[in-house]
């Protein structure tokens, strides 16, 4: 599964300058950063979340969907969410409206605008120069400047996200010129045996 040309267009067409990533299929942002070499911190995890906003009538609320965008190292953290966009409720949209919108569950973008939706972007990813973000594909990402994502998106700015505390593990090092070998560990002493 590809890049959706949907986004690679509207990219050409804004003059938003992106590299596009192939890889190994991956499903996790965790798995992306393992396979690339990359920090999760600048790979830009993508969620859908359904909304419950208030209309003028008190008495009806309106429901919108939003991508909710958070450095890899982030959860998305709900009752921010809530706050940011002034609803009453937000939770994660289910799969039924992600197949109503032509989505696959792990396979997001950042692109609100090419669906008509709303973009929520944590703070902390600014701190990132740029980032790998989704491209609704298991197989390729693009990297693009968080600045340019902004720009293209006008997302709703807040501090959505809660730090994971997730790290990649690091690649074992070869060793360079001799190789000591490891100390094995010493053998059980035998039990001695009690006088008859």
């Amino acid at each position: 599964m590809s890049a959706n040309k949907k986004i690679v267009v509207h990219l050409g067409k804004n003059k938003v300058k992106f590299e596009l990533v192939p890889h190994k299929t991956v499903y996790t942002a965790y798995d992306l950063a393992q396979t690339l070499g990359e920090k999760l911190d600048k790979i830009a995890k993508t969620l859908l979340v359904s909304v419950e906003i208030p209309t003028v009538k008190k008495s009806r609320k309106e429901r919108q969907t939003y991508l909710v965008v958070v450095p890899a190292t982030y959860y998305v953290d709900l009752e921010k969410v809530r706050k940011a966009v002034k609803a009453t409720k937000a939770e994660l949209a289910p799969e039924k409206v992600m197949s109503k919108l032509g989505l696959v569950p792990g396979a997001l973008s950042p692109f609100g605008s090419i669906r008509g939706l709303g973009v929520v972007l944590d703070k902390s990813l600014l701190k990132t120069k740029d980032a790998l973000v989704g491209a609704e594909s298991f197989t390729e990402h693009l990297r693009m400047k968080v600045k340019d994502l902004v720009k293209l998106e006008s997302p709703v700015l807040g501090n959505v996200g809660k730090k994971a505390g997730l790290k990649t593990q690091k690649p074992a090092k070869r060793a360079k010129g001799k190789v000591r070998p490891t100390k094995l560990a010493k053998p059980a002493k035998k039990a001695k045996k009690g006088k008859k």
